[in-house]
């Protein structure tokens, strides 16, 4: 009887596929080690020929340049480094209040295409259709131009601004809309919407437990649910002080919220132009549970709208939300086309400053870090959302 020893066992290193992965690796490292070390050499070589330095001390210099819309104090004699930032935090209200709406216009249409209604589901297959393919920026033109400008249609100043149906007006300087007070009771009003909004939704938490594991109706919870809109309802409408825009003498425009047109077309081209993938999005989740959850959804004496809500759309989220992230990381990176009508972004701010200062190698990877730090955030929020909806094992 013969016995094999380890060392005849032990496969020759240059034959192990586990080997020859990690020098494939390590190779591929090193190659992409030296060609940027080579890229900065040359970068560091070029910059000492025109006599300048790698350094971003020139961020504490005074900016001497107008933003002209702002969230946050701004004057020009800032430092160059919070006028970036200004225009980041400008960048920053486009993004997050373009993927409430994109997302609100995408569902609904996504849901839509589903309707029975045969008008409803022509004009949003067009809607669809015609935004996806049209380029953003001849979108953004239209929003600017001929919507918003073709509705300030002032000549001059003394022109009285357009009503927006009484609610509002807009001229060229901006869009003006009711607004909350900023007095005691209104912030108390506006925190018992925020506890009623919290409230609201662990009611229908406990609606929708007790009819999966129940199969009760939950009309107990279903009352206190209209009793909490109806409240929410009263105070939104009645508790918050609103401000109402008044044309005053001159025929110019006070109080309420301005709004520059500038913005409301980025948001409104950003927010349509998303929303029409998310709706095709949503339309191909939906699709992809098979009939027979609507069947047996049906069967179980639910509505349309409760299988919508308890059995189909569940399962179609962990079909959409992984492209729901791409498309957020899209709208982000689509909002630097806010430049093109002159919205004060932070690649606008970006570009003003790389002009003035001449830094372009220093201004350019800024601008690179802000965008992957965003893009990076969105993905990690996204893929949190994408593990918390996917199927758990037992």
């Amino acid at each position: 009887m013969t016995q094999s020893t380890d060392s005849s066992e032990k496969i020759p290193f240059w034959r192990d596929d586990r080997v020859w992965r990690i020098l494939i690796q390590i190779a591929v490292l090193g190659l992409v080690l030296l060609i940027g070390s080579i890229l900065v050499g040359n970068m560091f070589r070029n910059l000492a020929q025109l006599g300048r330095q790698f350094n971003f001390s020139f961020l504490q210099n005074q900016a001497g340049f107008n933003i002209g819309e702002t969230i946050v104090p701004y004057q020009t004699n800032d430092k160059y480094w919070w006028a970036l930032v200004v225009g980041f935090l400008n960048t920053l209200r486009l993004i997050l209040l373009g993927f409430v709406l994109a997302t609100a216009i995408g569902v609904l249409a996504g849901i839509a295409s589903f309707s029975d209604n045969w008008l409803l589901k022509k004009l949003n297959w067009v809607y669809v259709e015609v935004v996806r393919n049209i380029p953003l920026l001849l979108q953004l033109f239209f929003w600017i131009f001929v919507v918003f400008y073709g509705l300030a249609s002032q000549k001059s100043p003394a022109d009285p601004p357009t009503s927006l149906l009484g609610a509002g007006y807009i001229n060229k300087t901006g869009l003006y809309i009711p607004w909350p007070g900023s007095g005691v009771g209104d912030l108390l009003a506006l925190l018992g919407l925020v506890v009623g909004a919290i409230a609201a939704f662990l009611v229908w938490r406990w609606r929708m437990k007790l009819m999966e594991t129940a199969g009760a109706l939950g009309k107990t919870q279903q009352w206190m649910l209209i009793g909490l809109a109806i409240a929410g309802l009263l105070v939104f409408l009645f508790g918050l002080g609103w401000q109402m825009p008044v044309v005053g003498d001159g025929n110019s425009v006070a109080g309420g919220l301005r709004i520059s047109l500038e913005y409301a077309a980025v948001l409104a081209g950003l927010s349509f132009y998303t929303g029409a993938f998310i709706a095709e999005i949503v339309r191909a989740g939906i699709q992809s549970v098979s009939k027979g959850q609507w069947e047996a959804a049906r069967a179980l004496g639910l509505h349309t709208g409760l299988a919508m809500q308890l059995v189909v759309l569940p399962q179609a989220l962990r079909v959409i939300i992984p492209s729901l992230n791409s498309q957020y990381q899209n709208l982000a990176k689509n909002s630097t086309l806010a430049l093109a009508i002159g919205y004060p972004d932070f690649f606008s701010t970006f570009q003003t400053t790389q002009n003035q200062t001449g830094r372009a190698v220093e201004m350019i990877l800024i601008l690179m870090a802000v965008y992957l730090l965003v893009n990076l955030v969105i993905t990690t929020v996204m893929n949190q959302f994408n593990q918390a909806v996917q199927l758990k094992e037992r």
